[in-house]
């Protein structure tokens, strides 16, 4: 069965120390199921695995037990050509997503062909109430939606979200920090006026500082605005 290769496949590629230092990065997840295979290892699997004519057997055993099970099938399905059977695998895997590394894993390379049927998808994950479906969502206007097909919209939709979830309030402010670094002048009025819960605008202000691609003048100005 193509379930106990994988496993098989992945404790080969696992490195012990890779292992321990990858648990402590992922505190909300046993350190039990984390094997320790780092991604390039992973993306290379993952290329093999997707010629399989069985590997929907895979994709369709959810829930996952191991970390890397999650990883490798991010990967795969990040490979898939078809929007819509890419589309379908996304909203099948999202609600077992249990951690921003996956989360941040899953980068369907299909999504950009054909980003106005996405759309109405991305306002679905920013709607849900599991925390990394919506750090997907997000996600997905920062990587789709911050250059030709900029809106003002898009950042309005990110900045009216409220959680208490880490991992969506880190990242609203990459969001953020990302359209300051892409689209400065449109943005900035969000940070101005305060548009965001005060954790976010601060670590927003801090990561775009951080940026390269933020001018050393507008991170200057962006220093003022700190809430306290």
């Amino acid at each position: 069965m193509i379930q106990s290769d994988i496993i098989e496949r992945l404790y080969s590629l696992q490195d012990v120390q890779y292992r321990d230092f990858q648990s402590k990065l992922i505190p909300n997840i046993s350190a039990d199921s984390v094997i320790g295979v780092r991604l390039p290892a992973l993306k290379s699997l993952a290329k093999e695995l997707s010629q399989r004519e069985d590997i929907g057997e895979f994709l369709s055993a959810l829930p996952h037990e191991l970390y890397e099970e999650n990883q490798l099938h991010a990967c795969i399905i990040s490979l898939t050509k078809d929007f819509d059977v890419c589309l379908a695998q996304v909203e099948a895997f999202l609600p077992h997503v249990d951690n921003w590394a996956t989360c941040d894993t899953l980068i369907p390379k299909v999504f950009k062909k054909r980003k106005t049927d996405l759309l109405p998808h991305i306002d679905n994950w920013l709607s849900s109430d599991k925390t990394y479906t919506v750090r997907f969502g997000i996600k997905m206007l920062m990587s789709h939606f911050l250059d030709d097909d900029f809106d003002v919209i898009y950042p309005e939709k990110v900045a009216k979200l409220r959680s208490e979830e880490y991992y969506i309030n880190m990242m609203i402010a990459w969001y953020f920090a990302t359209a300051l670094a892409k689209q400065y002048d449109a943005v900035l009025p969000f940070i101005e006026k305060h548009a965001l819960g005060a954790w976010t605008h601060n670590k927003a202000i801090q990561k775009a500082v951080e940026s390269y691609r933020v001018a050393p003048e507008q991170k200057e100005y962006l220093k003022t605005l700190k809430v306290k």
